[in-house]
């Protein structure tokens, strides 16, 4: 079974840019949301194994998101993808329940190593 995987960024950019690379690895992109409103509504509408959230969204804070996503979901992975590598953020994410956190910008082999890792979790959580 695919994974299926939600992209949450502000840039078309980037959503095409990780689109791209999750779907030339395998993974199943079940939809792309350009802010947290959409975000919220997609994770709960497509059920997605992983969801990468960019920290900086037009309408809230990928922080805010991630504790909303939480609340719904509490066994979705999320990968926080953002250009705020600052300590303090990095951690806050963590401690809410993000997977990882890869900084921007990325190369598409640690995009893939991230992501793998954490659907692996899933995998072996499952068994």
């Amino acid at each position: 079974m695919k994974n299926r995987i939600l992209i949450v960024d502000d840039s078309f950019y980037m959503r095409t840019m990780l689109k791209n690379m999750l779907t030339d690895a395998g993974y199943e992109v079940v939809g792309e949301a350009a802010n947290g409103q959409q975000a919220l509504e997609m994770a709960l509408a497509t059920k997605p194994d992983l969801i990468t959230l960019d920290v900086i969204l037009p309408d809230n804070t990928g922080l805010d998101v991630l504790k909303g996503i939480r609340q719904e979901q509490p066994e979705v992975k999320v990968v926080m993808c953002s250009a705020v590598g600052q300590e303090v953020i990095v951690n806050e994410a963590l401690e809410s329940g993000a997977t990882a956190y890869i900084v921007k910008p990325f190369s598409e082999e640690k995009v893939l190593e991230i992501v793998g890792s954490a659907l692996q979790e899933t995998d072996s959580e499952q068994e």
